[in-house]
């Protein structure tokens, strides 16, 4: 067994100001050889989240040791504002052309490029975004594209691309951070008009994805607050000048209703000229009298035409949405090799915990697909549909399966009071519709898989999910006609929480809330986050394990961990070397795991909880693991604007 590490005291540092903010690099002097890594905010246009670098691996990887850190000066800048951030940026690696600079965006959008060697900040972007609004402000990657009708030594031949609160893209030389003027509007193109919206009704978060001469940007827009939201239109422009291209509505026909947006990364297959979008769910998200039917392209996965816009397949894992199972991840594209046949594939996670897979060119599922019947709603007016697509392999990734007698609790006392409570719950398992009683959510809106999505172990076929694994409980609250009623400014409830908005234009206001006992423990047994470990070739679960501890959730914190799982947000990478990287979790921790069984190689503790993917590169001879830890704001654990990167002593 391998000894696990938790703080490992770094070698020879040297220290930099650089615009006011301290970095510490490593010093060293190698040879200079050609970067290679990360230039994708999933590793590739196709989001499998791996690396052939296998420097660092699994018999060297508890030598790991601080290489250097970042810190952005967000928090001298913001202050307190910062506690309505979510740090979820993955950094990218630019090719040698471009300059080879570590680039990666704040919460609020500036764009800063580091030398990959020392972190030391090489130029820096801020567009001065509308910070209007209630969304907390997160981004999570920029976008690389070289323009080939640009001279090789003219300005902006390399690009980079960015989605930002105040709804701009903007698009700026990738060598120097200065705008490309013949882009847009002196660099940027609006994404919206005289609708009225400000940042907060409509914004971006997922980098938008560029190729063959088309970029192509989605949103995120208001949740739960309002009957109709705006539309979640998805956007193509030309990647050169900035002009439109086409434009995709989810909800085509859907007047009174609004959402389906794709804030989730998108994917795209270049060779094929088909790009990838992972729909939410419609408006209002928990009551449906108003939009009649199954929802269209909402909680879809849709196949368009990368050049025109035009649909070539799609397929709705949810019908009807009325538990806000939006579609949470990047589309996984990969070679589906079995049998002697090579079939291009696709992926896609969801947060009911289910893997479905298809031939990504047709559409044609690669698992058959099977109708599971669900109950019916007891709303007046409300229609549920009356089945759910179910693929009959991979198995869904979470037991959502929970009675009384599966209570959990450290005492009789409390897990009697678990039982009570479950036992007064409205729970006819997954898809139990939301009514005027108690009902259970399990997963609730946060999963299940989130926008982490997964790593493919290459062409193995073999996916590991980082998975959310607590029960919440929702309810519909009639409310009275002469109520305004005001929203929580916030996402989503995350354990320990209970939150209840409004859905303004609706008989109903909605409550929900975590399923716990008066300990505050969650009354679903542990591990209530985990790491899966699932074949998709085979149609089976290989191994799972806990991810995360619960040492710091408590009143007070305990000196040792106690791995049972936490609610996690971020995604993890694997890598040639036998080795899954992640942080995510509610425990400050990032994570070194062997992928053939899950054991936990590696682990060092971070100053804030790391709510983002990390990512991995080598450069100049040396593998480095970079992981963006800033802290969530729905998890209330502190913020921080730190980049971390690891790298084996020299």
């Amino acid at each position: 067994m391998k000894r696990v590490q938790t703080n490992h005291t770094p070698r020879r540092y040297r220290y930099f100001r650089c615009c006011g903010v301290f970095i510490a690099a490593l010093g060293s002097s190698l040879p200079t050889v050609a970067a290679q890594g990360w230039q994708y905010y999933g590793g590739d246009q196709g989001g499998k989240h791996y690396s052939s670098a296998g420097q660092i691996d699994r018999d060297n990887v508890d030598d790991l040791e601080v290489a250097w850190v970042f810190r952005s000066g967000d928090v001298e800048t913001y202050g307190d504002e910062m506690t309505n951030t979510s740090t979820q940026s993955t950094p990218i690696l630019l090719p040698p052309a471009a300059g080879a600079s570590l680039v990666y965006c704040t919460p609020y959008n500036r764009v800063i490029a580091l030398d990959p060697a020392s972190g030391e900040q090489r130029w820096q972007f801020d567009p001065h975004i509308d910070r209007r609004g209630d969304r907390p402000f997160r981004c999570r990657g920029v976008s690389y594209a070289e323009d080939l009708a640009v001279a090789s030594d003219a300005a902006c031949r390399h690009r980079l691309y960015m989605g930002t609160h105040d709804r701009k893209l903007w698009a700026v030389d990738a060598r120097n951070g200065k705008p490309c003027r013949d882009f847009g509007e002196q660099g940027a193109v609006t994404l919206y008009g005289e609708e009225g919206y400000v940042p907060g009704d409509v914004s971006n978060s997922s980098a938008p994805v560029v190729a063959d001469g088309v970029v192509v940007i989605g949103s995120t827009v208001i949740d739960f607050v309002r009957a109709k939201t705006p539309r979640g239109t998805v956007k193509a422009f030309d990647s050169g000048s900035g002009k439109p291209l086409w434009q995709f509505d989810p909800l085509v026909g859907y007047p009174d209703s609004g959402s389906a947006n794709v804030w989730a990364p998108i994917s795209v297959d270049e060779d094929n000229g088909l790009v990838y979008l992972p729909t939410s769910a419609a408006s209002p998200d928990y009551y449906g009298v108003d939009r009649p039917g199954n929802g269209l392209y909402a909680n879809s996965v849709v196949a368009l035409d990368l050049k025109s816009g035009e649909m070539r397949w799609h397929f709705q894992h949810v019908r009807h949405d009325l538990w806000d199972y939006d579609t949470p991840a990047q589309p996984i594209l990969f070679e589906w090799r079995k049998h002697g046949e090579s079939i291009p594939a696709l992926a896609q996670l969801t947060k009911q915990g289910f893997v479905f897979v298809f031939n990504r060119l047709t559409g044609e599922p690669l698992w058959e697909i099977t109708e599971q019947p669900v109950p019916p709603s007891s709303i007046p007016g409300e229609h549920a549909a009356p089945s759910q697509p179910k693929p009959i392999a991979p198995p869904q990734l979470i037991d959502s399966f929970l009675m009384p007698a599966d209570a959990w609790g450290l005492t009789p006392w409390d897990r009697g009071h678990c039982a009570d409570q479950l036992a007064a719950l409205n729970n006819l398992g997954l898809f139990t519709p939301n009514s005027e009683q108690l009902s259970l959510m399990f997963p609730g809106s946060l999963g299940g898989p989130n926008w982490g999505g997964g790593a493919l172990l290459e062409d193995s076929g073999v996916l590991l999910v980082n998975v959310n694994n607590v029960a919440f409980t929702g309810r519909l609250i009639p409310t009275p006609k002469d109520a305004a009623g005001e929203a929580e400014k916030t996402d989503h409830p995350a354990a320990g929480h209970r939150m209840q908005v409004t859905m303004k234009g609706t008989p109903y206001t909605i409550e929900i809330g975590s399923l716990q006992s008066p300990l505050g423990i969650p009354c679903n047994a542990p591990p209530w986050g985990k790491l899966v470990a699932v074949n998709l070739l085979t149609g089976t679960i290989e191994w799972e394990t806990a991810l995360g501890s619960v040492h710091e959730m408590g009143p007070v914190t305990a000196p040792f961990h106690i791995e049972w799982g936490t609610p996690n947000l971020g995604g993890g990478i694997a890598t040639a070397g036998g080795l899954f990287f992640i942080g995510a979790t509610m425990d400050r921790q990032i994570r070194a795991f062997d992928v053939d069984n899950g054991d936990t190689l590696w682990q060092y503790t971070l100053p804030v909880d790391a709510s983002a993917t990390p990512m991995t590169y080598q450069y100049q001879g040396r593998q480095y693991v970079v992981i963006n830890a800033g802290g969530h704001h729905m998890f209330n654990r502190g913020y921080g604007d730190y980049l971390y990167a690891f790298a084996l002593p020299e």
